[in-house]
């Protein structure tokens, strides 16, 4: 468990306001979250993770196709977790809860980034990356208690009767890097429709369209910046490291639905508008 303690007498690359002092991974969330990151990312370990799961990842290293590697990494959840066969898990099972598996929680989050299944993402992120939601349904950690208590309300309802949900997540998260870690690039230049960077915390302006900002604990982008047009009066250009990226659309061939769309772990960015309108 990392603690970022003894980082605080630095002048912190991510605000304490957007962070929590702890996480689950192998770098503090001052680190993970600063814009040096950004620049300079390292691979990004959840606790015991990949130790757990060395069987799935040694026969993932023996598959050469990456639809086939899906296909095992799918059958895997689905016996690990007794998805199929809640019962089996032990403890009661909540008939209404049982589909409330992974890739119910990311087809949530396709149809609405700020419904339950979203909540319990963004909280997700929060546990592992200690990264603080920036808003949901309205801003958080701004003094509106109604606001605070809605997420947290809508997180503990996401995950109630339902099976290892974060521990499904941590699985999900770890094989998209182990998929993304055989890709030449580093980073991938991903796309935002948005009204302006002030729909962000601005860290520090370097011109009227570049800015250094505070993403949300999980964002939507899309490889398509025509796309991505369609969702604000500008767009909202990033260069991500693969270490960010949490989920693609087309990581699941035939389970998710998306427009090239990209879930993106936050932190602080250097972002810059382009293809906007006017």
């Amino acid at each position: 468990m990392a603690d970022d303690t003894a980082h605080d007498t630095l002048p912190p690359s991510l605000p304490g306001w957007a962070r929590l002092p702890i996480n689950r991974c192998n770098l503090p969330p001052v680190i993970l979250g600063g814009l040096n990151f950004q620049e300079n990312p390292v691979p990004l370990r959840l606790d015991g993770v990949f130790p757990f799961h060395a069987e799935l990842f040694a026969m993932l290293d023996s598959l050469k196709d990456a639809a086939t590697r899906a296909e095992r990494f799918i059958d895997y959840m689905t016996v690990h977790f007794c998805l199929e066969t809640p019962e089996d898990a032990g403890g009661v099972v909540k008939r209404h809860r049982i589909k409330a598996d992974y890739t119910r929680i990311l087809r949530g989050w396709f149809f609405d980034s700020d419904g339950r299944e979203a909540a319990v993402i963004k909280g997700w992120v929060e546990s592992r990356f200690g990264l603080l939601t920036r808003f949901h349904q309205g801003r958080l950690h701004a003094g509106d208690d109604d606001a605070d208590q809605r997420f947290a309300f809508e997180r503990a309802k996401g995950v109630y009767g339902t099976h290892a949900l974060d521990a499904q997540l941590d699985l999900l998260y770890a094989y998209a890097q182990y998929e993304l870690a055989l890709l030449p690039e580093t980073h991938l230049t991903l796309y935002r429709g948005v009204n302006g960077i002030e729909d962000f915390d601005i860290l520090e302006r370097m011109g009227k369209r570049e800015a250094t900002v505070v993403l949300n604990a999980m964002n939507s982008f899309t490889r398509n910046p025509e796309r991505a047009s369609e969702f604000g009066d500008n767009v909202l250009e990033a260069r991500i490291p693969r270490e960010k990226v949490f989920c693609t659309s087309d990581l699941l061939p035939g389970r998710l639905k998306g427009e090239n769309e990209v879930m993106v772990i936050g932190g602080a960015y250097r972002v810059r508008l382009s293809y906007w309108s006017g």
